[in-house]
């Protein structure tokens, strides 16, 4: 099989909806397997006929027929943020959503108290805000670290007793911390996650061991290693493993470790959504991203010139991949540069996973240096490829499947197909 994990080597928003999309539409593609993160993903696709829809937590293929959407363990599942997308793909043509999808019963669940809980402290941190999507994705991982045995889980959604047990539980002991929140009353609640059980395959981890011999799957990261909780720069990071090692794991678990391409995304400009480093940014580049707009948790969607020192350090910290997804090559005009250096180095050393005082200081010594430029590259994915030391093998230039152009293993690595987008 020619299984793909599909990661963003930068701070997120790098395109690996589309990328995700096209793969699915190029290849038969049996199930899309999200394996970290939550219902704060924002992936964009565009199909050609205009329809557009954010895939947070349903795979990114969804617009293909037949194509499933796994979400492992490693995610964070807001049932009812997945009801209201769900809606949203029906009105776009897509109403079999929730038919292909499948839930790890072990998934940790999100839960309006995490979400006000999550809001509380971020709001409490005033100019200190670290860019929290406002979700409770973060919240819900924390919370199930501390108190493992008792964090509400998507099997409990098929045990009303105890998932009111465990919800009162989270929402006294927040409310113990934090005061009063903004969130409904526990028995409230229970309904929607009843919904939820009976209109979905909750299963176990022996699924994914299946359907990984059943067909072509999809590792659709989310994120990007920039943002990663160990090796990102902290504080300004997310509560999710970013890089490939939770796709890995889900290989490994099912006997087929190593069967899997690596395939990092990156922008020709080097963005992220809100605050923390962003060595080159540039306030005069005349970019904007109608899919990205400010929003009062993140703040303003910010454009740097590309960026590979930040980039080469991903790719470290990643443990390399096997080819690069090359996006928004539409905008590389002549004012659109590559830092190849900063003013004190060119190369970032990764640390220790888990030494997080260490990450604060590489944080601290980022939001000090400068770019160092050269001149605009006049080939682009030659560029990259020299900078980085991967080959591109898939470029774009634009939000649709008709807009990329692969290259090398990407080019011959499965039959295509149709890939016809389901009707409206």
């Amino acid at each position: 099989m020619n299984h793909v994990i599909v990661v963003d080597l930068g701070y997120g928003d790098a395109g690996k909806g589309t990328v995700v999309d096209w793969l699915c539409a190029t290849r038969p593609v049996h199930t899309v397997v999200r394996f970290n993160g939550g219902a704060q993903a924002a992936h964009n696709v565009v199909l050609p006929d205009g329809r557009h829809h954010t895939f947070a937590q349903f795979g990114a293929g969804t617009f293909r027929p037949g194509v499933r959407t796994h979400l492992s363990r490693h995610v964070v599942v807001d049932p009812l943020a997945l009801a209201t997308e769900a809606d949203h793909l029906a009105s776009v043509g897509v109403p079999d959503a929730l038919d292909r999808l499948t839930v790890d019963s072990e998934a940790l669940l999100a839960t309006p108290y995490h979400r006000a809980a999550n809001r509380a402290r971020e709001i409490a941190r005033g100019a200190d805000r670290h860019g929290s999507c406002g979700l409770g994705v973060g919240e819900a991982v924390a919370y199930g670290l501390a108190h493992p045995d008792e964090a509400p889980r998507v099997a409990d959604c098929r045990s009303p007793e105890r998932l009111r047990h465990r919800l009162t539980l989270l929402r006294d002991r927040l409310t113990a911390e934090l005061g009063p929140l903004d969130a409904p009353p526990v028995d409230d609640c229970l309904p929607a996650y009843a919904g939820f059980a009976g209109r979905v395959a909750i299963v176990d981890g022996s699924w994914l061991a299946g359907a990984l011999r059943a067909g072509t799957c999809v590792f659709e990261g989310a994120q990007g290693v920039l943002l990663d909780e160990w090796h990102g720069f902290h504080p300004y990071t997310t509560w999710s493993t970013t890089t490939f090692a939770n796709a890995e794991a889900l290989l490994a678990e099912a006997g087929l470790a190593g069967a899997a391409r690596r395939l990092g995304v990156l922008r020709v400009t080097t963005t992220r959504h809100g605050p923390g480093p962003l060595v080159t940014e540039d306030p005069a580049l005349p970019f904007t991203d109608p899919h990205n707009p400010t929003n009062p948790w993140q703040g303003r969607f910010r454009f740097g010139h590309f960026d590979a020192v930040a980039h080469r350090y991903a790719l470290d910290v990643a443990g390399g991949v096997d080819g690069l997804a090359l996006t928004h090559l539409d905008l590389a005009g002549p004012e659109l540069r590559i830092c190849r250096r900063y003013a004190d180095t060119d190369r970032l050393v990764p640390g220790p996973a888990g030494d997080l005082d260490r990450q604060a200081a590489l944080t601290a010594r980022l939001l000090a240096t400068r770019p160092v430029y050269d001149d605009p590259p006049g080939d682009w994915p030659a560029a990259v490829t020299a900078e980085l030391g991967a080959p591109v093998v898939l470029t774009s230039h634009g939000p649709t499947a008709g807009e990329k152009t692969p290259s090398g293993w990407l080019a011959t690595a499965a039959p295509s197909r149709t890939g016809r987008p389901v009707a409206a």
